[in-house]
């Protein structure tokens, strides 16, 4: 069972647990990621953080990752919710569930999926701050975590 959603609204984690394993016996691990919104990024406070994205293209992406994740890795199910609209700080924008029939390649999936959100997913973040508004410009670190998976490596 695969599923990709983006939305505004908040997701029930566990809800989404039930409904990736519901049923199937196959599945012995349950690997999963929930991404927050940080109160201060690079030594600025931030008051909301806005998230945009083409519908449509968006989703797509999403599934041509877990596509991928499940060309290297033997998974049983994949979960994948992003948010969008105005976040606030210690709110949820990212689930990221891969169910496995052991540890190993959920955990690895799921590292694997998170990486390539951040760099291929046509997500664009905005952060408010009490001095103004800032796009937020890719990271170096997450462009180095997703080429080690390009290089064989994870």
């Amino acid at each position: 069972m695969f599923k990709v959603q983006v939305q505004t609204a908040d997701f029930d984690v566990g809800a989404e647990i039930a409904r990736l394993h519901s049923g199937n016996t196959a599945i012995g691990a349950i690997a999963s990621f929930i991404g927050l919104v940080r109160e201060n990024n690079d030594g600025s406070n931030i008051s909301t953080l806005t998230l945009e994205h083409y519908p449509g293209m968006t989703e797509k992406a999403i599934m041509d990752i877990i596509e991928e994740a499940c060309r290297r890795w033997a998974i049983c199910g994949c979960t994948v919710i992003h948010r969008v609209g105005t976040l606030n700080p210690a709110e949820r924008i990212v689930l990221v569930l891969v169910a496995s029939s052991h540890r190993g390649p959920a955990f690895d999936a799921c590292e694997f999926i998170m990486d390539y959100l951040k760099t291929r997913a046509p997500f664009w973040k905005k952060e408010a701050m009490p001095g103004g508004d800032r796009w937020v410009e890719a990271r170096e670190s997450d462009t180095e975590a997703a080429a080690r998976w390009q290089a064989g490596h994870g």
